[in-house]
């Protein structure tokens, strides 16, 4: 086909490559050619995988547990994450491969080719994308200055093409915690509208402050319609696992199985072990890890705070910082992205990513010294 476009589908024309692995893949590049980088822009903590959770892999492996299993996930497994959703039992769950794979699964099984689908921006990459893969309209809805829920704007936006409402909180990027009044008003839009309220929890367990995670499940006036997503990447640091689940009601979960029937199968089988091993084991380990992130919350802020303007961050591990006072004439924040990492060797993600232009995300998931250096080499170039 040398010369000739290939035929390619017109839905892979209408989405964009992620931003966040475009930045990973140049800073490696970079890497390899002998710079020194430090990256701020990919969302994995610096942490490794518990050892219960590496040694309860290896265990599968070594008793064989690497056939073909059920496509909605061990029950074993179904049944343990069950038990976190009063009134759920095995049935209600279905395993996927992370997090991403379950959310682009929820909108082919939800949306027709015209659907619209509302996303409170700025909002995670994947989102848009993957609404557009399903034939769905994003219909992008402004957060507070302060990057909570606004309700009215979500009113709004509603029309009779509406499938869902996304709500993902902590948030990626902004970090922002929603709270329980706002939420719990978009929570009814939804139940009034009858539609599904997609609640993207994968950071469920990194709230910081006063401000504690609030499941969309317990303050909908109407639980079926809610589904939850949430994934062992970021909790248990098995980025490279690629175990996340989906938590809903039996028709939803059914659907989706008939999806990934065709799709993937099933979940790496020894892999829901390893997450089994991950329940089960001592949460004071996460409980540790999330206040040594809370303290890197602080130090990151105290190091952006001169420099840029701050809003969010009460979970997550991200800062969504105001970059426009550092934009020449003409340059955008993705043009500043780029110039921190060509000229100070620091790798962030341009707010355009987001939907959110204008800023930049820093991931604050490295140790002390690494922030102080990579914030020292950003002061130096603005």
């Amino acid at each position: 086909m040398s010369g000739v476009d290939p035929p390619f589908a017109a839905r892979v024309g209408r989405v964009s490559e992620s931003h966040t692995t475009q930045v990973f893949a140049l800073a490696r590049a970079l890497q390899d050619q002998g710079r020194d980088i430090i990256s701020l822009a990919v969302g994995e903590p610096d942490f490794p995988t518990p050892d219960p959770i590496v040694q309860a892999t290896c265990k599968a492996l070594n008793d064989q547990r690497t056939r073909y299993g059920p496509v909605p996930g061990e029950t074993a497994l179904r049944e343990r994450l069950a038990a976190d959703f009063e009134g759920y039992a095995a049935e209600n769950i279905l395993l996927a491969n992370g997090a991403k794979q379950a959310l682009f699964s929820l909108f082919q099984v939800l949306c027709n080719d015209g659907d619209e689908v509302i996303v409170p921006r700025p909002c995670w990459v994947s989102f848009t994308e993957q609404i557009k893969l399903a034939g769905a309209r994003p219909v992008l809805v402004d957060t507070t200055a302060d990057f909570q829920l606004d309700p009215d704007r979500v009113a709004q936006a509603m029309s009779p093409r509406t499938r869902a409402i996304v709500v993902n909180t902590p948030n990626n990027p902004t970090g922002a915690v929603y709270g329980t009044d706002a939420l719990s008003a978009v929570a009814r839009i939804a139940a009034k509208g009858r539609i599904c309220l997609i609640a993207d929890e994968a950071y469920h367990a990194f709230a910081y402050d006063d401000r504690p995670h609030v499941r969309a499940l317990d303050v909908s006036p109407d639980p079926q319609r809610v589904v939850t997503v949430r994934s062992f990447s970021k909790q248990y640091n098995m980025t490279g696992f690629r175990v996340g689940y989906v938590a809903a009601a039996v028709p939803v979960i059914q659907a989706l199985t008939r999806l990934q029937s065709h799709h993937t199968g099933n979940v790496c089988t020894f892999a829901q072990y390893g997450a089994l091993a991950a329940l089960e084991m001592d949460q004071a380990i996460v409980a540790r890890r999330c206040a040594i992130l809370r303290q890197r919350r602080d130090q990151a802020l105290a190091l952006a705070t001169p420099l840029f303007k701050c809003a969010g961050a009460q979970g997550a591990f991200y800062l969504f910082v105001d970059v426009s006072a550092h934009l020449r004439a003409g340059e955008s924040s993705a043009d500043l992205a780029m110039r921190l990492l060509h000229d100070a060797g620091v790798a962030v993600v341009p707010g355009e990513a987001f939907h959110g232009p204008g800023h930049i995300r820093i991931s604050y998931g490295t140790d002390a010294a690494t922030l102080e250096r990579a914030f020292a080499k950003i002061k130096e170039v603005l």
